[in-house]
């Protein structure tokens, strides 16, 4: 049994800031400020200085028309944030057709944690004050018998506390980041050392979720707020617990999967559950953090570099394919044979969106990465825009089927790069251009699983890296098509509502606003429109819930601390 933390009975913490700060210090020895300057708390507010980005834009900038977008942008967030606040904070999300709450996720406010960070950098400073007020009451108290879901509360909850304490330097942020991490440390008391599905903050009691397996996207989604906040704190509780699941990934058996990661682990032994392989839902953003895991820890972790390349690498070769006519470019799901042979679903999931940006990022970042990194970028960031763009409503369906060809291996996309580098490698690569228009809907090239947009944030995510990587205005006018989409068919009088068809423009609406609406989709296109790179990619890292964490370095007693490998430098990097 590994054992992280024995949980005490916790009822919260007043808002006292300094004695907390002091505490704090006096426990742990080590409180770091963020790794960054920022202005002198008692001057007026104001926004993070503009800094370089990463990639030159050159001159494909008109200042007027971005600032009025961005404006927009701002102006639907006071829409939706400001219904919440009247009709349902302090509970977890807004149901914007009843204009009533509800408590969907733990019941401690989560709309306003998860929107934070957006107010900060949007300068709605007088939002931020008042959730600052809500956050400084939350107890994170739980009844006996239920559960704070584990990957849910750490990327909204934590990473949301996270970030807006690195923006503004509140101490009751930390304090508060503080007690919840002690209140998840307990998930992670299982035999293996990979965390529950859920945990209960007051007695630390776990659930292990109806599968009584481990989804592997969740328990590869805590390393960045976890790590972060051991930096800040100096728990090596914190530390010890994220690396441990770390350590089972580096040392896993995958040559039964193709170097995929199953999406299901048994807790107790930390082996493989299955053979299905993904990218998108119990996949996702663990193939992210590996990579980020690097950039946040100032390029050192050279392992979880080397972990997301050969992962990457796998995703392209073996999971990667082209729709037979309109050439349109796609990741899926398959089920592993015990011969070894890969059975795609053909299905392409809204989530996955997440992978082109991801992609970006990495071929931005890393050295000597191979070409078909960026290739793919591109191509799959057309084929999140399609889905938007081919749909009478501009918004895009959950979760589609692809055309497939005959066989499974014919439509890989790695088949067709080395047909078409032994035919001379003419023009741009397969699946790797703007798709033509269908004739008509028959000739999509794929069929709607999951009609509905529940104003998901992958597709603008991706269109915000591809610009910042890339300063191609194309992916900008992308989002703003997405932008007026939204708000001529999402916009409802108390806020935004899913939509329950996006092939039927006079459709119904779904009585519901997740938080991550206010947390992600209207902050990257917030971002994706403003000029002055508010959030520059070299100094800050997202996580998976857009929540942006300043890069850090360990210094040497920490590495020692930790066990970090000495020999650990800054990895393959750009500048």
């Amino acid at each position: 049994m590994v054992t992280f933390f024995q949980r005490q009975p916790f009822v919260g913490t007043p808002r006292r800031p300094l004695l907390r700060i002091v505490l704090v210090c006096l426990v742990f020895g080590h409180l770091r400020p963020p790794a960054f300057t920022l202005p002198d708390p008692e001057s007026p507010r104001r926004r993070i200085k503009a800094q370089r980005p990463l990639t030159e834009h050159g001159g494909h900038r008109n200042d007027d028309i971005w600032a009025q977008r961005a404006d927009a942008v701002r102006s639907a967030f006071v829409h939706a944030y400001n219904n919440y606040a009247t009709y349902a904070a302090p509970h977890d999300e807004l149901l914007p057709l009843a204009k009533a709450p509800v408590d969907n996720f733990n019941g401690w406010g989560l709309s306003v944690v998860d929107s934070l960070d957006t107010m900060w950098l949007m300068g709605l400073y007088e939002q931020f004050d008042s959730g600052l007020a809500i956050v400084s009451n939350i107890t994170f108290s739980m009844r006996p018998g239920t559960y704070a879901p584990f990957f849910e509360t750490i990327i909204r909850y934590l990473g949301g506390l996270l970030s807006a304490y690195a923006l503004s330097r509140d101490s009751i942020l930390l304090a508060r980041a503080d007690d919840l991490g002690t209140g998840l440390l307990p998930a992670f008391n299982s035999t293996s050392g990979l965390p529950a599905y859920g945990v209960n903050t007051v007695t630390g009691e776990v659930w292990g979720g109806w599968s009584g397996q481990a989804v592997w996207s969740e328990v590869m989604t805590c390393q960045l707020e976890f790590k972060y906040l051991a930096y800040l704190t100096g728990r090596t509780g914190y530390y010890a617990a994220a690396e441990k699941v770390m350590e089972i990934m580096y040392t896993a058996n995958l040559s039964t999967t193709e170097h995929l990661f199953p999406t299901g682990w048994y807790r107790d032994t930390g082996l493989p559950a299955t053979r299905k392989v993904s990218v998108g839902a119990f996949a996702d953003s663990g193939y992210e953090y590996m990579l980020k895991q690097w950039l946040l820890t100032g390029r050192t972790d050279t392992k979880a570099r080397d972990l997301y390349l050969r992962s990457v690498n796998a995703i392209l070769d073996h999971l990667t394919y082209l729709t037979p006519t309109r050439r349109l470019l796609y990741v899926t799901d398959a089920y592993v044979a015990p011969n070894g042979e890969l059975n795609p679903s053909h299905t392409f999931e809204h989530l996955t969106c997440f992978l082109p940006g991801v992609l970006a990022l990495g071929a931005a970042t890393l050295h000597d990465v191979p070409r078909t990194h960026m290739w793919a970028a591109r191509g799959l960031a057309y084929t999140c825009g399609t889905l938007y763009a081919d749909s009478p409503t501009g918004l895009s369906p959950d979760e589609v089927t692809m055309r497939a060809e005959a066989t499974p291996a014919d439509g890989l996309w790695s088949k067709h790069l080395a047909l078409w580098e032994k035919s001379g490698a003419h023009g741009d690569p397969p699946g790797v251009q703007p798709p033509p228009p269908p004739e008509n809907e028959t000739l999509r090239d794929y069929f709607p699983l999951r009609p509905g947009y529940i104003l998901r944030p992958e597709t603008v995510e991706t269109f915000h890296l591809l610009w910042r990587t890339t300063g191609d205005i194309v992916w900008r006018e992308r989002g703003w098509a997405v932008f007026e989409a939204i708000e001529r068919h999402s916009r409802v009088e108390a806020g935004f509502a899913s939509v329950d068809n996006v092939y039927l423009v006079n459709g119904t609406k779904r009585n519901e606003m997740p938080s991550w609406f206010l947390a992600e989709t209207l902050k990257y296109l917030f971002l994706l429109f403003s000029d002055d790179d508010l959030v520059p990619l070299g100094q800050w890292v997202f996580n998976t819930e857009a929540h942006p964490l300043p890069v850090f370095h360990w210094s040497e007693w920490e590495m020692k601390r930790y066990g970090i490998p000495q020999s650990a430098q800054a990895g393959q990097d750009r500048p």
